[in-house]
């Protein structure tokens, strides 16, 4: 099995069509036809579905094309590392964020990395915070920038400085909006779109003091981005930090903090004894001297 025929199958499964996957390869239909076959007969399975005019995956195809895009990315990410000149710093550092306020430092160490060594480029990948952490732990990316709590057992971290407080997210026509500041006995009888990450959903709960049974969650939620549309469209309010509400701010919605106060801080972590590209360990100093 070739690494090429992996970003053949690829090609055709993004694009759905074979005839438009050989136009972008800048291969010959029937040769792109072949090379699927051939690969369908060397798993032993049949990975495609062929219709006439497009082509799906099988549920052994979809399960191929998450094992073949890891793959694809770790030759990537390799042949980048042993790019890196001796006399130059240079690749590629690839980091995973969560939406935080957290990723404004972040944005600024980059900014004076990249001045002080502009043949380095950056792979940005937003996500969840379990995916980042999955992402690191296979070496798919080199650090990750998330929000406590977080299991650190498999990582070195360095927490940053900026707070981030727990509120409610609102429409500003909701009764509640007059208020400046909430209390958890007040909108315990509203409907609540709740973060969806098991750590943060539990500590939300143990905050508040009472049970997810006791409260109405019509929704939970990994992105607030996706959160706030749901607000916007009076499906309820959504608890969630200010740092990830500023960097989505809508004129229609508002935020109010909720007492007790209730606060938590972004992390940038790197899994434990990870070997680094010359680029991503001179990153890494950069953050830690911060």
């Amino acid at each position: 099995m070739e690494l090429r025929v992996l970003k053949y199958f690829l090609t055709v499964a993004d694009e759905g069509n074979i005839t438009r996957a050989a136009d972008i390869l800048h291969v010959t239909q029937p040769t792109l036809s072949r090379q699927l076959i051939e690969l369908e007969d060397e798993l032993g399975t049949a990975l495609l579905i062929r219709g006439k005019r497009s082509v799906t995956l099988t549920d052994e195809g979809f399960l191929f094309k998450q094992q073949a895009e890891m793959i694809v990315e770790l030759s990537d990410k390799l042949e980048h590392t042993f790019k890196d000149k001796k006399d130059v710093v240079c690749g590629t550092i690839r980091i995973g964020a969560s939406e935080a306020v957290g990723c404004r430092a972040l944005a600024l160490y980059m900014k004076e990395f990249r001045e002080k060594y502009p043949d380095v480029q950056f792979d940005l990948y937003n996500g969840m915070a379990d995916n980042i952490k999955e992402m690191l732990e296979r070496g798919l990316l080199d650090l990750g920038l998330v929000l406590e709590p977080v299991d650190t057992a498999k990582f070195e971290y360095v927490r940053l400085p900026q707070k981030e407080t727990w509120g409610l997210l609102l429409r500003k026509d909701h009764e509640l909006a007059e208020k400046e500041t909430l209390t958890v006995e007040e909108i315990r009888q509203y409907p609540l779109i709740m973060p969806g990450r098991e750590n943060a959903k539990n500590e939300v709960l143990h905050w508040m003091q009472c049970e997810e049974s006791h409260l109405n969650i019509p929704v939970y939620y990994n992105l607030l981005s996706n959160a706030a549309l749901l607000v916007e469209a009076g499906m309820g309010c959504a608890v969630c930090l200010d740092g990830a509400l500023s960097i989505h701010a809508d004129p229609d919605l508002c935020f109010r903090q909720i007492l007790p106060e209730h606060t938590t801080r972004s992390v940038i972590l790197w899994k434990k004894n990870h070997l680094f590209s010359q680029a991503a360990s001179l990153f890494v100093q950069t953050i830690q001297e911060y």
